[in-house]
């Protein structure tokens, strides 16, 4: 169930939440969408992760994708176009705008998150992966902060957590570029702790899952809790900047063009406006 205001994990169109054995696994759902995110689903991403936070049966998370992606990013054609991109520049040009939700609930979650990534993983489905506190990849996923190539800037997961994870040169460079790597030179630069085979992802996920939720439930919230505090800093600091970034840079026709080039199937042409 969720709080009030929130979706119910029972009412989910967009994702899955099933409850076995104290780990909840939270599967993106939108195939003929590559698991896409558009508003429902980011308010379902959102509300799983309170969901899972505010059950106290709970003691581990994992969050995947239906096959064939994880999740491809953002639904370029509802969220970067027409009307959603108006309801979005408004929420992120407020005098004070606060951090993406589904960011803010996902990094609070209070329970240890295991990603398992099942195929492609770009723009904020990479940003998912990041959240999480662990990582296991198929071999069939890719992973990209492709937002430089819409003419943006990644979210907090990108900017916060990645050069943690690879080192700053590291996370520059894919930053920067818009690169998407494959699943081996993800594990190389210590972004994944391992790759298995696509049959076995899941498997795997649910192995670990199963040794995390043996621990003490009490103390495994406890040490999330001390990682988040040591490990990141200030989350409304760069969250708070990020909203204010991409409020200006959505209205640039850099922005315009990222999206044009990307529905186009063609690269884009960038003036610098």
């Amino acid at each position: 169930m969720g709080a009030p205001g929130q979706i119910a994990t029972d009412q989910f169109e967009c994702l899955t939440y099933e409850v076995a054995e104290h780990v909840a696994t939270l599967t993106i759902n939108r195939p003929q969408r590559r698991n896409a995110l558009n508003r429902r689903a980011y308010a379902e991403v959102e509300a799983g992760f309170r969901a899972a936070s505010a059950d106290k049966d709970i003691r581990c998370l994992i969050i995947t994708g239906s096959d064939p992606a994880f999740c491809s990013g953002e639904d370029v054609k509802e969220m970067m176009t027409g009307a959603e991109k108006d309801k979005s520049i408004t929420r992120l040009t407020a005098v004070r705008p606060a951090p993406t939700p589904a960011a803010v609930a996902a990094l609070e979650c209070e329970v240890p998150v295991i990603a398992a990534i099942n195929g492609p993983a770009v723009g904020w489905g990479m940003e998912l992966t990041l959240f999480a506190d662990i990582r296991i990849a198929s071999e069939r996923a890719q992973m990209g902060e492709i937002f430089i190539r819409r003419g943006l800037v990644s979210d907090v997961g990108g900017l916060w957590r990645l050069p943690s994870l690879v080192g700053p040169a590291k996370a520059s460079e894919l930053l920067f570029t818009g690169d998407v790597i494959d699943a081996a030179e993800a594990h190389r630069i210590g972004l994944v702790s391992k790759v298995v085979p696509h049959g076995e992802l899941l498997v795997e996920a649910r192995a670990l899952a199963t040794r995390i939720a043996a621990n003490a439930p009490l103390a495994l919230r406890y040490m999330k809790e001390g990682l988040r505090r040591t490990a990141y800093g200030n989350l409304d600091e760069i969250g708070g900047w990020v909203s204010q970034t991409l409020g200006t840079l959505f209205q640039t026709a850099d922005h315009r063009e990222g999206v044009a080039s990307f529905l186009e199937k063609r690269a884009p042409r960038f003036t610098g406006n």
